[in-house]
């Protein structure tokens, strides 16, 4: 992506790229370490303040490789954990994740250096759209998690997922190249942008303070009791046991979950009769044999007469672990409460797949995780945050069942109302969720994939324009 273009005058030197690299990593940091001080998120504007700072670089090369460095430091050590899962190939999916911030800083930079500026400022949140959408959802690594909107997932005072998870990212970027663009845009026009934005914000905020008035957030008259049971590989003779010991604390609870890989298998025959015995639901994460050798992992919906009424494979496998093969389809159970849609562990990360549960009417979620207590606190601390972040884009509420902490009964707000330990073997909680009309898809789902789109096309036509000064160049030189 290397120009023919000079730098200018204003170009970073080392030592004010190291100042917005350092400050970028300290904002990212404790945007997502402080899950205590919700108020903490806000430091991601630091994060893609510095990140778009970085992009005035004398040259495309040096922008790339900072933002690798800035990346790198970033994910490393907020997914440490990925070196007890994947020992030394750690590295080389923290460079992955690290290469999109990189790519992003070289994108804005070599867009810069070619039309100026002023001109491309608007590219900065696009660009940036879609390659987080991109490495989120579209190629085999993708990988949701420590997008900037995640940082705002304890926020329940203003309704900042109304746009959604990546229409968040886009203001967020909006607003840091904005003001750092601010000395080369007309004072009129940075008046009208303030203003714009001051009356947005403070709309958000009252309607959030008068009620939601979104049609999907009236709850129906009597809300849904679900009952969940925390347990890690637990032995299939115990399962029984302790599902007696839940039902004795909720008898009137309809629908009992257990998590993802409780059973090894199929459902066996001592749950269908408990399901049977006491005229209740239950929902468990088991393996469906595909042929002698592979499995489909299934969340399994046990009817109150002991047959198998529904179940729904999860959609996307986990990259490099033994995680069976992808769901052919997806469907939502017509339970006599309404519409419930299954996601498999992961794949409430991925909106490609919630969203589709969603359309199809989705009024609740339910979702079977494994999260293995070896892989530490800060890796279920971070999942636990994907949640409350879909349960506010949708306006649904969501029954999260994990193998070890953290559990999660969400509201369609995305308030959690229940939750459990870490590492809480043996857990049993449960919540009332009102389950509403319908949910509803935000609009960058529409945005996103258009920013991806045109990210493409900026990067084909800053590789054909580089390559064209290129020939140019050789050709010159040799007359």
């Amino acid at each position: 992506m290397a120009t023919q273009n000079k730098p200018t005058a204003k170009s970073l030197n080392w030592q004010k790229s190291s100042f917005w690299s350092v400050l970028a990593i300290v904002c990212f940091q404790a945007a997502y370490t402080s899950t205590h001080f919700p108020a903490a998120g806000l430091l991601i504007f630091g994060y893609a303040y510095g990140l778009v700072r970085l992009t005035d670089q004398p040259n495309v090369r040096r922008a790339f490789y900072f933002g690798l460095g800035t990346g790198f430091c970033c994910y490393a050590a907020q997914l440490f954990f990925f070196w007890r899962i994947f020992n030394a190939a750690a590295f080389v999916l923290w460079l992955v994740l690290a290469f999109w911030v990189g790519l992003f800083v070289a994108i804005v930079c070599a867009s810069f250096h070619r039309w100026g500026k002023l001109k491309v400022t608007w590219l900065v949140p696009v660009v940036w759209t879609g390659i987080e959408y991109f490495r989120s959802e579209l190629y085999y690594l993708k990988f949701s998690w420590l997008n900037n909107g995640y940082a705002f997932s304890n926020f329940h005072f203003v309704p900042v997922f109304r746009y959604g998870m990546y229409g968040l990212g886009f203001l967020i970027f909006a607003a840091a190249a904005i003001l750092s663009s601010r000395s080369q845009i007309k004072r009129v026009m940075m008046e009208w942008i303030s203003l714009t934005l001051l009356l947005v914000a403070v709309g958000g905020f009252l309607i959030q303070l008068l009620g939601e008035t979104r049609h999907y957030a009236r709850p129906a008259a009597t809300p849904l009791s679900i009952v969940g049971i925390q347990m890690e590989f637990p032995p299939e003779n115990v399962i029984p046991k302790l599902l007696d010991q839940a039902f004795a604390k909720n008898t009137s609870s309809p629908i009992f979950v257990l998590s993802e890989y409780t059973l090894d298998g199929p459902v066996p025959e001592d749950l269908k009769h408990w399901c049977r015995e006491h005229a209740r639901y239950l929902v468990v994460g088991g393996k469906d044999p595909v042929g002698a050798d592979d499995y489909y992992d299934t969340a399994f919906v046990v009817g109150t007469n002991g047959d198998i009424i529904f179940k729904q494979v999860k959609s996307v496998p986990i990259q490099f672990f033994r995680d069976g093969r992808p769901a052919p389809e997806q469907k939502v159970w017509n339970s006599p409460w309404g519409k419930i849609g299954f996601c498999v562990c992961y794949d409430l990360s991925y909106t490609r797949v919630t969203d589709e549960l969603v359309r199809q009417g989705a009024q609740l979620l339910i979702v079977p995780t494994m999260d293995v207590e070896y892989w530490g606190r800060h890796q279920h601390e971070l999942h636990a945050r994907v949640a409350p972040v879909r349960a506010a884009e949708y306006g649904i509420p969501i029954f999260r069942v994990a193998s070890s902490g953290i559990s999660q009964a969400v509201s369609g707000g995305g308030s959690v109302i229940a939750q459990t330990s870490i590492p809480g073997n043996g857990e049993i909680f449960s919540a009332q969720l009102r389950l509403p009309s319908r949910g509803s898809i935000p609009p960058d789902r529409y945005l996103a994939p258009a920013c991806t789109g045109v990210t493409g096309v900026v990067t084909a036509v800053l590789l054909f324009l580089a390559w064209k000064d290129r020939r140019t160049k050789k050709i010159v030189s040799s007359q």
